[in-house]
């Protein structure tokens, strides 16, 4: 499978694609750049926000729900305005937001971290019917949230212990049990990124510092790996009119001049065929 450059601007740290099911427009966030980004018909586009901006779920053909630094925001394309939802760790100005996914219920999975990845500074969170709850604690680097199609499992990581947790979910989308080891990179030393599931349920993990998503069943078993021309990536989501393209995100945040002179293409943003068929994002429900 060969990759091809969606968006050639280069994200100092690309993060959170989102594809948006009625506008058929993919979104994605530079995370210290404090921007979300698209691309439409009539070329590259992006927003600027006064916060880091992390992750989105759609809300109709006009809203988002955006996460940043300091909340949960209801964001709105035609005339840029925002409305907060809740305050996200309110007043805690070391933290910021990283990996989000809206969940089949409705609701929304944020995790934050230290702005410096500072250890077990940040946690999980659901937004769900208005409410904030805390899931986990502890977490340093908050990633790979994503769901089972079938609504079975929720899945995340917290990036240092190289492990993706698989965790049971009762009818309302809440975490049922004690979350257990799916997939264990320890061994070889791989750090486990944003991730999104298939519509097979399999998930397809961005592996950061090793260019490469990798497809897992929902046994954790390796199935497939597509490479990708940069180093750092950071998250696929599905989309297109099939949602059978791939579309994944870098970064270039730490890579030195030598790298970014050689390999012209870290921090883009890559698209490919990955011969698999995801889902629509669920719809956030405010």
């Amino acid at each position: 499978m060969t990759a091809s450059v969606f968006d050639s601007r280069s994200c100092l740290l690309g993060e959170g694609p989102l594809w948006h099911p009625l506008r058929k427009q993919l979104f994605w966030f530079d995370i210290l750049n404090k921007k979300l980004m698209s691309m439409d018909a009539s070329g590259p586009l992006s927003w600027s926000f006064d916060d880091y901006v992390s992750a989105a779920g759609w809300v109709d053909e006009h809203r988002l729900l955006v996460a940043s630094a300091t909340g949960l925001w209801r964001y709105d394309l035609t005339d840029d305005s925002k409305s907060l939802l809740c305050p996200l760790e309110k007043g805690n100005t070391k933290i910021r937001s990283n990996d989000g996914r809206a969940d089949p219920w409705g609701g929304f999975w944020i995790g934050t971290m230290g702005i410096n990845a500072a250890k077990g500074a940040g946690a999980i969170y659901r937004y769900y019917q208005g409410r904030l709850q805390q899931l986990y604690g502890g977490i340093t680097i908050s990633n790979a949230i994503c769901f089972a199609p079938d609504r079975k499992f929720a899945y995340f990581t917290d990036t240092p212990t190289r492990q993706v947790m698989r965790v049971a979910m009762d009818r309302y989308g809440w975490p049922e049990g004690e979350p257990s080891v799916l997939v264990d990179l320890t061994q070889d030393a791989l750090n486990p990124d944003g991730a999104v599931t298939d519509s097979a349920g399999n998930l397809w993990i961005a592996q950061w510092g090793a260019g490469r998503v990798v497809c897992y069943s929902p046994e954790g078993a390796l199935l497939k790996t597509v490479a990708l021309p940069a180093q750092q990536i950071t998250c696929p989501a599905f989309g297109g009119d099939a949602f059978d393209r791939l579309f994944v995100t870098s970064a270039t945040e730490g890579l030195s001049q030598n790298v970014l002179r050689d390999a012209p293409k870290q921090g883009m943003t890559f698209a490919c065929d990955a011969g698999a068929r995801g889902l629509a994002e669920p719809q956030v429900i405010l």
